[in-house]
């Protein structure tokens, strides 16, 4: 099969890699990069376990194909953390028990850095909404809501 070679820049670093046309960026990002973070819930976009920014647009790798990498800055949870400083959102979670399995927890944490960068002050209704792509099946909403709260407060400086 005929495969691709796509230059990007993942977590602020510079990559290469090759892939096949019908390989999707989950897949490249697991496989391929070593990037094991997001994870595969459904393969159809419907779970957002695997969600990731690219371009700053928050999407779902699994139904991006590797080759649309080309040229485009991608941000995975790898990339939340400052060497060993977690970011405010991955400190929240721990302290206030959003997460469980930690499957959805890496899609859901993207997706809400993803919403406080673009609205720093999101309302409870604003948040759900945000996030309504994120299925957990494992704790209540009212936590990941309640952490993704007090790390905006924090990052806001409030």
């Amino acid at each position: 099969m005929k495969t691709i070679q796509v230059s990007t820049t993942i977590n602020g670093d510079p990559a290469e890699f090759i892939c096949t046309p019908d390989e999707t960026l989950l897949d490249v990002l697991r496989n391929r990069l070593g990037l094991t973070g997001s994870k595969e819930g459904c393969g159809t976009g419907d779970c957002g376990a695997c969600s990731v920014t690219v371009n700053g647009r928050l999407v779902c790798s699994c139904l991006v194909l590797g080759a649309e990498a080309e040229g485009a800055e991608i941000s995975t949870i790898e990339g939340m953390a400052e060497g060993e400083t977690l970011h405010p959102l991955q400190r929240a979670f721990i302290e206030h028990a959003a997460l469980q399995c930690g499957v959805c927890t890496p899609g859901i944490l993207v997706a809400a850095k993803s919403l406080l960068e673009k609205n720093p002050d999101p309302t409870d209704e604003e948040l759900r909404y945000w996030l309504a792509g994120n299925l957990c099946r494992c704790t209540g909403y009212d936590k990941i809501i309640r952490a993704v709260q007090v790390a905006a407060a924090e990052m806001r400086g409030a």
